[in-house]
């Protein structure tokens, strides 16, 4: 590493990046930079990819055909993430990773394309490249690690789609009144993820602050005698591109504080249903015992067990006896919906 970059790496930074659970961060040496970048694994990133493909058909199928419970997405039960270390030279990038990145391999194949195949006579003959944005190919290590960067911030970018259906399937299913919701361990973890996801994105924006930071450090003290207006203009493409990956990390961290706070308010609302609903039912039973109480009253004296009582001995005194209490009923009804229109 000393022969290749010129200098070799720290013991520490090493130690770095070899953890596994290691959060995004940013550190700089006199001789290199070094980023550490949470990125999505192949899974979860062949997951989005099942979910995104499994949309349209998932949207048209209809409740009976359902297997799982109301809101439950497989494809995105867990989100997990894995680090990659960039340590930039002057003239290396260098890259460690716990395992095997498709977004690296593919932008290493097209730039082994790219060396290979003439230059076309115009920029549009054969259409942009992928993941590389153009078919100009990188000039600087800086330059390299931001396209990475991008790519795979891209596969962030492609999380919202999967986890809004998910979470307005949870919110459907919280405000159904048809059945009771019991999938609260799923509503727990889908919030769970959001959270990490709204860390994860916390984590990777303060890092490129850093790295924009030290960009910007660089840029005006690299010569004191030249004036900042007269700058190498590198470092304007790169604070660009800097800028544009902390833009979309910022769109990724708006839509994660979006969603949890949906979920919040589903949680919220459904509670709101509960109580209302609960509250009708123990309106009818007031109601009903509110009605029943002077009929109880009314049979309660008729039972007593006196020798002489009115309508006691009198052959009619059932059914006036009936008609006292059916008349009882009407006018406590007549006056509940006079309440009732009154508070209208």
């Amino acid at each position: 590493m000393r022969q290749l970059a010129g200098a070799p790496i720290l013991d520490l930074h090493l130690t770095d990046a070899t953890n596994t659970a290691h959060p995004s961060y940013f550190d700089t040496t006199h001789a290199y930079d070094m980023v550490i970048f949470r990125k999505l694994t192949f899974e979860t990133s062949r997951a989005i990819a099942e979910a995104a493909g499994s949309a349209a058909p998932a949207a048209e199928s209809t409740p009976k055909t359902r297997r799982h419970p109301p809101g439950f997405l497989p494809a995105l039960a867990r989100i997990d993430t894995q680090p990659v270390t960039f340590f930039v030279f002057d003239n290396v990038l260098v890259t460690v990773r716990p395992g095997p990145s498709r977004t690296i391999e593919q932008v290493r194949q097209r730039l082994l394309e790219l060396c290979q195949e003439p230059r076309p006579a115009s920029p549009r003959a054969n259409g942009p490249a992928p993941l590389l944005h153009g078919l100009r190919p990188p000039t600087r290590p800086e330059d390299l690690m931001l396209r990475l960067l991008n790519a795979m911030v891209d596969r962030y970018l492609e999380l919202r789609a999967p986890l809004t259906r998910q979470l307005d399937r949870w919110q459907r299913a919280l405000l159904n009144s048809k059945r009771s919701f019991s999938s609260w361990e799923g509503l727990l973890d889908a919030r769970i993820q959001v959270r990490r996801l709204e860390h994860l994105s916390e984590e990777q924006r303060d890092a490129l602050q850093e790295l924009r930071d030290s960009v910007m450090d660089n840029r005006y003290s690299a010569d004191p005698s030249e004036p900042a207006d007269k700058a190498p203009g590198r470092d304007e493409v790169l604070l660009v591109r800097i800028n544009d990956l902390m833009e979309h990390i910022q769109r990724v961290l708006a839509h994660a504080r979006r969603l949890e706070d949906s979920i919040e308010s589903a949680v919220q609302i459904h509670f709101s249903a509960v109580a209302h609903r609960t509250n009708r039912t123990m309106r009818t039973l007031t109601l009903i015992t509110a009605l029943f109480m002077p009929l109880t009253l009314i049979t309660g004296i008729f039972g007593m067990n006196f020798e002489r009582m009115p309508w006691l001995r009198e052959p009619d005194g059932f059914w006036w006896s009936i008609g006292l209490m059916g008349a009882v009923v009407v006018v406590l009804g007549a006056v509940w919906a006079l309440g009732r229109r009154l508070e209208r």
